[in-house]
């Protein structure tokens, strides 16, 4: 017999924003419609922060900067701030499509504080691909353990504050048309602070201890015929990454993880896109804690405690119809499941987690949306405010 919830329901305000979002899309969509062509007080306040309608490389890299509201069950209700960057290596060809940079900050009711980056640079004719990404928080947080039923009873709960910091990048070359190898370093260290239950936490008897140092290296492979990779309208794109953990390498542990993703996107009208998410992350050995495979995030599973749901492996699947309104303007609808498990072929058993959401879309930049999700799980939900789509 599956064992029954044991999350409290949240706060009504959490409900507010959604309710918030909701709103927010349909007072923005009724202006546009109206006069698409015309710039609306939103286009002339976003054009101020670096919003346009057209790329300006005239100077090296276009900016533009923009803050927003968020809430989502980890960090309660905060406020982050997006920078996007579009530019052109001095060696890309004309047809080459533009790379990015990303720059994103919050601060949080509960006291979270972090900061991250995104990169994904293009050179020459797209033979070959530098892509980095990384950041540092500083965020009150809770641990339930490890496996689904520590994660449905509310009694293990206990709250930490973590204090990470990542890096990743890698380097990707063109094989065949369409289709990239390449290697990286994977590097995160997360400290666990501030135990509420001090030495009788599930962390501090946890064998990887409370101060965790994972160091790797990365093989990668892609096939990617999307035409854009920030906002895809068409193509598909597979990819995995296997990484390898040593202590040789100064790893305080010896593991391996392997992470695959099959995206696949479909035009249904000349700005209406259908896309296909299926995600997976494996782990072996003496996989650390911080390490884990986990549910819940701004693209995947959204709604949901990132941690709360953790174990050596995990499977999710998403589906989203995104909608062009008019203008810089769209809404998505999504359905999704998920599920972890101690093994692949536990998987199959497994308790599957249900996930959908509503979201406002915002044409920040052309082709670069800024997004404001609104996603829901059982008995939890969040609202997210990111750059660029959520897959």
């Amino acid at each position: 017999m599956r064992a029954p919830c044991c999350l409290p329901p949240c706060p009504a305000w959490p409900q507010a924003l959604a309710g918030l979002l909701l709103g927010t899309v349909l007072a923005l969509c009724a202006p546009a419609a109206r006069a698409e062509e015309d710039a609306s007080w939103i286009d002339r306040l976003l054009n101020r922060l670096g919003a346009s309608k057209e790329v300006d490389l005239s100077h090296g890299i276009d900016w533009g900067v923009l803050p927003g509201p968020f809430f989502n069950p980890e960090m309660g209700l905060g406020i982050g701030m997006a920078a996007v960057g579009l530019y052109k290596p001095s060696n890309a060809l004309t047809g080459t499509q533009i790379s990015t940079l990303n720059v994103r900050g919050f601060a949080t009711t509960t006291g979270a504080v972090g900061i991250g980056f995104d990169n994904t640079t293009f050179f020459t004719d797209d033979s070959y691909r530098f892509a980095v990404t990384g950041g540092l928080v500083n965020m009150p947080t809770s641990y339930w353990g490890v496996g689904y039923d520590r994660a449905i009873n509310d009694a293990n709960k206990e709250r930490y504050t973590k204090r990470e910091i990542f890096l990743q990048p890698k380097m990707l070359w063109r094989v065949h048309p369409n289709t990239y190898v390449g290697a990286g370093v994977n590097l995160q260290y997360d400290d666990a602070a501030k135990l509420a239950r001090g030495s009788a936490s599930a962390l501090a008897t946890d064998p990887s201890g409370t101060h965790v140092f994972s160091s790797g290296v990365s093989a990668h492979f892609s096939y990617d015929t999307r035409d854009f990779l920030p906002n895809p309208y068409s193509g598909q794109a597979l990819m995995a990454n296997a990484t390898l953990f040593r202590r040789a390498l100064g790893s305080d542990n010896d593991f391996e993880t392997l992470e695959w993703s099959y995206d696949s996107y479909h035009r249904m009208r000349e700005r209406d896109v259908l896309a296909f998410d299926i995600y997976g992350r494996f782990g072996w050995g003496n996989v650390p804690w911080n390490m884990l495979s986990q549910l819940g995030d701004n693209r995947r599973m959204r709604g949901y405690f990132l941690g709360q749901y953790r174990d050596k492996d995990s499977l999710s699947a998403q589906v989203e119809y995104r909608l062009h309104i008019a203008g810089r303007q769209g809404m998505v609808f999504w359905a999704g499941t998920g599920a972890i498990a101690p093994s692949v072929g536990k998987l199959t058993s497994a308790h599957w987690l249900p996930n959908a959401g509503i979201g406002y879309r915002f044409e920040f930049k052309p082709r670069v949306n800024v997004r404001l999700d609104a996603g829901f799980g059982r008995q939890t939900r969040g609202v997210y405010f990111q750059i660029n789509e959520a897959f």
